[in-house]
Parts: C-alpha cells; structure tokens; sequence
C-alpha cells in the first residue's frame, strides 16, 4: 500500500498565504509613506536652518571686517555686504602687513533647500536690507538678512519664511 505521510508531503505555499503576505506588505507599505515624506521635509528643513546659520555668520563677519577696517569698500557704502555673492569673494586684506593676503566669509553661497534647483544658489534667497523694516523685508543696497521664498510651512508649524 502506498500511504502518503508528512514526510511525502510537496512543500510550499497556500493562496491564501501569500494573499495574507501581500496584504500585511500593502498595510506596511502604506504606513511608512506618510514617514518618509516627513523625513524628507525634517531633512530639507535642517538643511535650511544650517544654510541659514552659515549665510547669517558670514553677513555678521563681513559687517565686523568692514568695521574693524580688516577689509575695505567705497565709504559711501553701507558696512553690510553688497549682494549675497560678495561673501564667497576674495576681498583683499586691507590690515598693514597682510597686503596679498585675501579674506572670504564663505566658500560658496548655500542654496536654499526648498527652492527650485534650477535658479542660482544666491538668487533662492529672499534679501532684506539694512534700511528695511523687519516685518516687510525688502531687497536694497546691502544684505542685512536673509529668508527663504518658500511658501511652504514647517513641521512646527510656522512658515518656512519666518525662520
């Protein structure tokens, strides 16, 4: 007699078993999405908070070498930097004994995160001059501040253009 035992038995998966796996992987699949858009934004907001940072301490270093006569510009100017590019210029070192020497306030202009990656890095930021009231930032002679143009909110709820 020929018995069939579990020994015999063909090996593999049911149906029903993989329909089972399919749709515990749907489930699993549908939950991260929604984390890893949020990831992606927590990535692009620290990157604009470190563009941010570095951006702000350059225009401060250049206002403080413009003050301490560490570099020069036409005294009719303002002692804050012409345009975002000037900071990732050589400026000559004007101090007695540095002559040949160059100062520079950044290595390239960061580009803001958020904007489209098309347009120059310094033409992404929004510019408020010296002269400009805080709560209407506009563009002028100088860069006193910068901002994002964005639109968009972050994820503690406040517009990306307020940081």
């Amino acid at each position: 007699m020929n018995r069939r035992g579990p020994s015999s038995a063909i090996g593999g998966y049911t149906l029903v078993e993989l329909l089972v796996v399919l749709a515990v992987t749907a489930v699993l699949a549908t939950l991260a999405a929604p984390m890893a858009e949020v990831a992606a934004q927590r990535d692009k907001e620290r990157e604009l908070k470190r563009a941010l940072w570095q951006i702000r301490d350059a225009i401060d270093a250049y206002h403080d070498a413009r003050k301490r006569g560490v570099i020069r510009g036409p005294a009719s100017t303002s002692e804050w930097p012409p345009h975002l590019d000037s900071l990732a210029e050589p400026w000559p070192d004007a101090r007695p004994g540095h002559e040949g020497e160059v100062v520079r306030f950044l290595r390239r202009v960061p580009r803001d995160p958020f904007a489209d990656p098309l347009v120059p890095a310094a033409r992404t930021w929004g510019l408020r001059s010296y002269r400009s009231n805080w709560s209407d930032p506009q563009p002028g002679d100088d860069v006193y501040d910068v901002y994002s143009r964005s639109a968009g909110v972050g994820l503690n709820g406040t517009a990306l253009s307020q940081w």
